[in-house]
């Protein structure tokens, strides 16, 4: 049984990603699959996210981390309803100087107020190099645009 309430393919979301001035753009992230319980994203390991010493900045992990989170728990809302992100967590528990790196996203609660979502990120040698808890509050209301 799948936890989505909004349907949507990799490619839809990968080309409202690039149509957009966002994070996501700029850091050339990805959906690279979709399951019924799980949404994972790619992003490279280069100039745009590395610490000055060569390896991946922890703040690009954190940025894919809560990436990943935010789009999954708002692919699981139904009607008018949204969602921001309250917390996020990182553990960094290895380095990476090249390549790419995956996160996926799969829930650990989704209540109708509270979102707590696990996002674990791979090498490219499918090895674990951090591990994140991502929570958000979800809002019965769309959020204002300015």
């Amino acid at each position: 049984m799948s936890i989505w309430a909004k349907k949507s393919t990799k490619e839809e979301l990968n080309r409202i990603f690039q149509e957009s001035e966002t994070m996501m753009k700029h850091l050339d992230m990805e959906v690279v699959e979709i399951t019924d319980k799980s949404l994972s994203m790619k992003m490279p390991v280069d100039g745009r996210t590395k610490q000055p010493d060569g390896i991946l900045h922890g703040g690009a992990t954190a940025a894919l981390a809560e990436s990943i989170g935010s789009i999954a728990s708002y692919l699981t809302l139904e009607g008018q309803k949204t969602m921001v992100g309250i917390d996020l967590n990182v553990s960094h528990l290895k380095a990476v100087h090249a390549g790419s790196i995956t996160g996926t996203a799969t829930p650990i609660r989704l209540g109708s107020t509270i979102q707590v979502w696990e996002i674990r990120v791979v090498n490219d040698a499918k090895e674990l190099i951090a591990f994140s808890r991502f929570t958000v509050m979800v809002l019965n209301k769309p959020l204002q645009q300015k």
